[in-house]
């Protein structure tokens, strides 16, 4: 797809899409992985800890309420519209990201012989080094979101990424990392760029997510030929303690 192609996307279409990115997610290409229904859903949370509501109506955010479960169980929020929390919950995390969508594709990446299709028997190594680098959430799961690639280097996974929210005409750029005796090579850009060329080839748009301080990662996504559509906002929530009345 041409970066006109991309410059001219319909944008109430892509903002009707990605205004709630994960509830677009699980009300089409990751229903399979999601649990409650019409109002609020959530990822099975082996697999991803995201949650969103259809809207901010009271019975929408009641409906979110009823998915998360009272003691340890999290939720992640992710969205651009404003994040509203009925009474029972309680936001432990937040914070301000973007979200940045591929506007100027660019070339593959120089190396492509070098990168490798992570499959289960990498697992143990990719959440050693998602728990390493904190890319954002990860479980032993989470690659059954979509397809992981990984540089190994030494006999050992340098660095990875891969796919995670995916919807109807975009897929997620995710788990970008790099094991800390690798940095500086240009790892995590040329897997990047091979995972969005990806990407592109079947036909969907990709984008992906970064903290809004984090002024370093979004250089070098905007030299990978991503710019940011907006702003997003970011909630870790969970269930308010009960008081004991005694």
């Amino acid at each position: 797809m041409s970066s006109k192609m991309h410059a001219v996307m319909n944008e109430p279409s892509r903002d009707s899409l990605l205004k709630r990115v994960v509830w677009s997610a699980l009300t089409s290409r990751h229903a399979q992985f999601s649990q409650g229904g019409d109002l609020a859903r959530r990822f099975d949370p082996a697999i991803s800890p995201f949650a969103a509501a259809a809207n901010n109506s009271p019975e929408a955010l009641a409906a979110l309420a009823e998915l998360i479960q009272p003691g340890d169980d999290r939720a992640f929020i992710l969205q651009a519209d404003d994040i509203a929390l009925p009474h029972e919950l309680e936001a432990e995390i937040t914070a301000l990201g973007v979200l940045m969508v591929e506007v100027s594709p660019s070339a593959g990446p120089s190396r492509p012989t070098s990168i490798v299709q992570l499959d289960e028997t990498d697992v143990p190594e990719m959440v050693e080094l998602a728990t390493l680098t904190k890319p954002g959430p990860f479980t032993a799961r989470t690659p059954e979101l979509g397809t992981f690639f990984g540089i190994r280097l030494d006999g050992r996974l340098a660095a990875m990424a891969g796919s995670r929210i995916n919807l109807d005409g975009y897929t997620e750029v995710s788990g970008i990392c790099t094991h800390p005796d690798f940095r500086g090579r240009g790892l995590a850009s040329e897997l990047s760029l091979h995972v969005t060329e990806v990407i592109r080839n079947r036909g969907d748009i990709p984008f992906l997510h970064a903290y809004a301080d984090n002024h370093g990662a979004i250089a070098l996504y905007r030299k990978l030929g991503f710019e940011i559509w907006r702003e997003v906002n970011v909630a870790v929530v969970r269930r308010k303690a009960q008081i004991d009345p005694d």
